[in-house]
């Protein structure tokens, strides 16, 4: 866990450097008054929190603040409580259902948010707490999608259930649905290729393979995790509407925080659609995708 804090510190880097040094140069020496709210206002919006949320956390800021000097770090550790407050109410593990067997979770997202390396990490993170958890590789478009899914599978001792490429996604879906279940397993997680979210005919086929899935099980996907790359700052809001509008997507999994300086998004997220977060990740290694911790990440942000 120190590790993983360490690397989030790390990761959030440039994102807190950004905020820190705006913050720093803001209020050396000054009072909390209008000028220097609207400033801050623009640093939040700038380091990607979204307008509604910059607003918020000024406005509350100022209330028991204003007219009053304050010191830069008065000012991030106030804002780091603030934060840690909206992220707070989506800080939701990921715990699958006992009475679904198996749990079916459905990951989806854009190309390249890294969705594959997210499905291994997930299945790790299960199987060490001692579940038993088989892969589907639906990113039939792919072969190296299916390749490395398939990595991930022997290296961490988990069936995945593959097709040759070009597959018909849904079909296997089906497939993989049957194998678990016959195989008594606790956890079936299913990769979709990655598609834009402005692509009309590969959101259909996405529709398609939730249709297939209910015809062995209607309450099936049990999870739909979107999965977002931070660094694509403020594009993130327009791919969680369209998904959602498609998939009813149920949490959300936040990647590539290493080295961004749009860590802010993943707050304006919480505070605009209130979905749960239920991990995120900071790099390419096993162990960098933990369960999301709002105090933790909220410090770390405002380089805490």
């Amino acid at each position: 866990m120190a590790r993983f804090l360490a690397r989030l510190r790390e990761g959030l880097g440039r994102s807190s450097a950004k905020l820190g040094e705006g913050i720093g140069a803001i209020f050396t020496k000054r009072r909390l008054d209008d000028a220097a709210i609207a400033e801050l206002e623009e640093l939040l919006i700038g380091a990607d929190l979204g307008a509604s949320t910059a607003a918020k956390l000024t406005a509350d800021f100022a209330r028991t603040r204003f007219g009053k000097e304050v010191t830069p770090e008065e000012v991030r550790e106030t804002l780091a409580d603030e934060i840690a407050e909206i992220l707070a109410a989506v800080a939701k593990p990921l715990t699958p259902d006992p009475a679904h067997r198996p749990h079916v979770i459905l990951v989806v997202g854009v190309n390249g948010s890294g969705k594959t390396t997210t499905i291994g990490k997930l299945a790790k993170m299960f199987r060490d707490d001692g579940r038993k958890v088989m892969l589907a590789a639906g990113d039939t478009f792919r072969a190296a999608g299916v390749e490395q899914l398939k990595i991930w599978g022997g290296r961490i001792g988990v069936p995945v259930v593959a097709r040759e490429t070009g597959a018909d996604a849904a079909g296997l879906a089906y497939e993989a649905m049957e194998r678990a279940r016959a195989e008594g397993m606790d956890l079936l997680i299913v990769d979709t290729a990655g598609r834009l979210h402005n692509r009309a005919d590969l959101m259909a086929e996405l529709e398609k393979i939730i249709r297939v899935m209910k015809k062995l099980d209607p309450t099936a996907p049990h999870t739909c995790l979107l999965v977002l790359d931070a660094t694509t700052g403020q594009n993130a809001h327009a791919q969680v509407e369209t998904f959602r509008a498609i998939t009813n997507v149920t949490g959300l999994v936040v990647t590539k925080l290493d080295g961004t300086a749009k860590g802010g998004v993943l707050v304006a997220l919480a505070e605009k659609f209130k979905l749960p977060v239920h991990a995120i990740g900071v790099g390419e290694q096993a162990d960098d995708l933990r369960p999301f911790e709002a105090r933790d990440f909220a410090r770390s942000l405002l380089g805490l």
